[in-house]
């Protein structure tokens, strides 16, 4: 216990307490703005934004070819910050160029792709735009990262969601689903201009440093790779709910999921905090050895009390957005089961695993989870629809941090032998 005390000591000494203030305050904005849209919008013209969007929401994370990913741990081992910044202008310059060739793929692609809800290739061509604004604010707010800011980043991501509830508010009330989609586009741009200048960056004094190599772009590939075939984990659910089910149903399970999938800023707080610090130090192993027992430790006890939490208390929840999905209680308690496996394991060892330069070894785990997403839920969902598709998350999750955790051993103890 005084290890775990100690853990949570240096957490707050970065900072992590603005961190986990901002974060925790976005996720109940966030849950606040879904729940605006879900009273302001008919449910069936609300799911096929929520669709397109999850389709959008995978695409993302490889803005600019994961040029954002080499960014954090590339720069993380740069000493000083006229480095970081050089990296900076270079991953923001090229990455956006990367990302309107993917906005004019998707568009392409979605004139060839026969939607059964026509209105979907609409607001698919529409959200596409939010690949770009969403990678320069990540950029943004990494860079606050590199820099051990974690104020200016816990107030860019607090700004950011407050006028998401603004814009989802206003927008949604005067032009319904249309309203939405434009609040999700908007929204980092308008954060982007208020703290782009906080970082103080010479865009004139730029000198191309010599680690940017094919090494540099592989890595944020393939990180980048990794974290879309994680959000495809949670698209897939959607998108073969509204194939197998109904658009209301997808809306359904966007709420019953809401909440567990919420509680992983828990463990994304103490990443985001942390990243930096021990990507510095990853050659070091009694740090990194002492840092995983107190994270599980921690992690352990928080999962259980959230399990506890959803068991007592889900059907209120479920309530709140609308008393026909108590029904679904037992599905919100499953995935938060699943969610347990992401914060006690994967969480952890997934990061860590690109810490070490081995982000393809995250793709390939997601890249395997994913298949078998798509075969157990074309099994389980005609069958049990939404508990079936909440049933594949939690046993992949559990999955996939079991992967993640057996893959570092092995690396991990291998840099050991090789060092010794």
């Amino acid at each position: 216990m005084k290890e775990i005390k100690q853990f949570i000591k240096n957490f707050f000494n970065r900072a992590g307490s603005y961190v986990f203030s901002a974060t925790i305050s976005a996720r109940l904005l966030s849950f606040f703005a879904s729940w605006i849209a879900l009273k302001l919008i008919p449910n069936k013209e609300l799911g096929i934004v929520i669709y397109a969007f999850q389709i959008i929401s995978f695409i993302i994370p490889i803005a600019g070819f994961g040029l954002h990913q080499g960014l954090i741990r590339y720069a993380a081992l740069l000493k000083s910050t006229e480095e970081k910044n050089n990296l900076f202008i270079y991953t923001f310059k090229k990455g956006i160029l990367v990302s309107l060739v993917l906005v004019a793929i998707i568009i392409s692609v979605s004139f060839i792709i026969d939607f059964e809800v026509k209105e979907t290739r609409f607001y698919l061509i529409l959200l596409s735009s939010a690949i770009i604004t969403h990678y320069i604010f990540e950029l943004i707010k990494i860079q606050f990262r590199l820099h051990k800011n974690n104020k200016l980043y816990s107030f860019s991501e607090l700004t950011y969601n407050i006028l998401l509830v603004i814009l989802v508010c206003i927008l949604s009330y005067y032009f319904q689903e249309l309203g939405y989609a434009l609040a999700i586009i908007i929204a980092p741009i308008i954060t982007t201009l208020i703290f782009i200048n906080k970082l103080k960056i010479n865009w004139n004094k730029y000198t191309k440093l010599s680690l940017i190599d094919f090494s540099f772009w592989r890595y944020g590939f393939f990180a980048s790779l990794s974290n879309v075939t994680s959000q495809l984990l949670i698209a897939i659910d959607f998108i073969l709910i509204g194939n197998i089910l109904n658009m209301e149903s997808v809306t359904a399970f966007k709420y019953v999921s809401i909440i567990p999938v919420s509680l992983l800023f828990l463990s994304q707080v103490v990443i985001i905090t942390d990243f930096v610090d021990f990507t510095e130090k990853i050659n070091d192993k009694a740090y990194i050895k002492k840092y995983i027992k107190n994270y599980i430790q921690l992690f352990t006890i928080i999962s259980l009390g959230c399990v506890l939490f959803i068991y007592l208390f889900g059907s209120k929840i479920l309530s709140f957005f609308d008393p026909e999905y108590i029904k679904y209680n037992s599905s919100m308690l499953v995935l938060t089961i699943g969610i347990s496996g992401v914060l006690m394991l994967r969480g952890i060892f997934g990061n860590l695993l690109s810490s070490i330069g081995k982000a393809h070894i995250n793709f390939v785990i997601t890249s395997i989870a994913v298949v078998l997403n798509v075969l157990l839920n074309n099994q389980l969902i005609p069958i049990y629809g939404i508990f079936g598709a909440a049933t594949t998350s939690a046993i992949l999750m559990w999955f996939t941090g079991i992967l993640t955790l057996l893959f570092f051993c092995y690396f991990f103890r291998k840099t050991t032998s090789s060092d010794n």
